[in-house]
């Protein structure tokens, strides 16, 4: 008598949990990455500062808070915005072109709705969070970072100039939310901001000279291989640096004790400024952008 085979029962079919759990989470990274998270950090950093100076000490903690949390989602959407436009050099440069966007992982107009509404979020936030005109100076913020500046930079050097100030506005963003007021102390702090960045930008534009030269973004060391004017840049922005960082302590911003930190700070970063300067060395570019981090 013939025995017939019994099938095995068949393995129930198995759901790609995993796989479906990994992907969203690639893209969640991939739309976190669109807000430059570090670079931003810094910026949130700036505006808290700023309002912890202009806060009195009955001040709500909720407008901090908003303060934070709006000055974070238009950054962040100013940063997405600027990805999409910068996407096609961004894919010729070796430090970029992982990012989302070159790489196509995702679509452009996905970024662009992303980076629209992080920036209308962050200003309904700052509008009923904190008032009409640190709303006004975020707005400002993003559409001078998003519509002068990064088209500037295929254009001309003088991009990284234009560039300071939307570096530098959410300094006056902070100090609004606190006192509804743009005064000297706001043009102060803006004042220290935008003149920081510039040895920082100089030195990053050193270090990836051969990136942008490959871009065609027309930094002064893709105009100036040599790097003299770079270097002479570099000192001379880091040395008038020095006058406005002692302005905080003579518009009753801050006391001797920062007076006297800054002047040891000043003279730090001038030593560095000067060997960059001198030797313009990728070494001494790399220290003089991490001490103006």
């Amino acid at each position: 008598m013939a025995v017939k085979s019994v099938p095995a029962p068949s393995s129930p079919p198995t759901l790609d949990v995993p796989a479906v759990s990994a992907h969203a989470h690639s893209r969640a990274a991939d739309f976190l990455a669109l807000t430059k998270p570090r670079l931003n950090f810094l910026v949130v950093v700036t505006a808290l500062a700023a309002y912890v100076l202009g806060a009195d000490a009955a001040a709500p903690l909720l407008v901090m808070v908003n303060t934070v949390i709006g000055t974070a989602l238009v950054a962040g959407g100013a940063s997405a915005l600027n990805q999409v436009w910068e996407q096609q050099t961004d894919a010729l440069m070796r430090r970029t072109r992982m990012r989302p966007l070159p790489d196509r992982r995702l679509l452009s107009r996905e970024a662009m709705w992303f980076g629209t509404a992080l920036c209308l979020v962050g200003l309904v936030v700052l509008w009923f969070g904190t008032n009409p005109l640190a709303t006004a100076v975020a707005g400002l913020t993003a559409a001078s970072y998003v519509l002068c500046y990064t088209p500037l930079k295929t254009r001309t050097s003088l991009s990284t100039i234009v560039g300071a100030v939307p570096g530098a506005l959410p300094a006056v963003i902070g100090w609004t939310a606190a006192t509804e007021t743009w005064s000297i102390e706001a043009w102060v702090l803006f004042g220290i901001v935008f003149m920081w960045q510039m040895p920082h930008f100089l030195a990053i534009a050193w270090m990836y000279r051969d990136d942008y030269a490959r871009a065609g973004i027309p930094l002064l060391p893709v105009l100036e291989p040599d790097g003299g004017s770079t270097g002479r840049q570099a000192v001379l922005y880091t040395a008038a640096l020095i006058p406005i960082s002692f302005l905080p302590t003579l518009v009753g911003l801050a006391g001797a004790r920062f007076l006297s930190g800054a002047i040891v700070l000043d003279l730090v970063l001038l030593w560095l400024a000067i060997e960059f300067g001198a030797t313009r060395t990728m070494p001494s570019a790399r220290r003089l952008f991490a001490a103006m981090r």
